[in-house]
């Protein structure tokens, strides 16, 4: 899935085991702040969901195999909207 991260979630992937604030030079990782783009285990995203925690998505961007674990509706409801000029 593609997330745009919130410091919330960055949090509870931390506590769930998968730092992605930490930078890891020796994988070339600088690690994440609010705002950027990353992607996220489907599962990993619906345990934030059930956390109240979820950050948006990029529905564009997030592969078709993610409803085998996170419905339409969820989702659409955390989706960013278009952005037009």
């Amino acid at each position: 899935m593609c997330c745009v991260v919130t410091q919330e979630f960055l949090e509870f992937a931390r506590s769930q085991g998968n730092d992605l604030i930490t930078p890891a030079p020796e994988y070339n990782f600088p690690g994440l702040i609010p705002g950027d783009r990353w992607c996220v285990c489907a599962q990993t995203w619906q345990d934030a969901v059930d956390e109240g925690v979820a950050c948006p998505i990029v529905l564009e961007a997030t592969h078709e195999e993610t409803l085998q674990i996170v419905s339409l509706d969820i989702l659409k409801e955390h989706a960013l909207r278009a952005q037009t000029p």
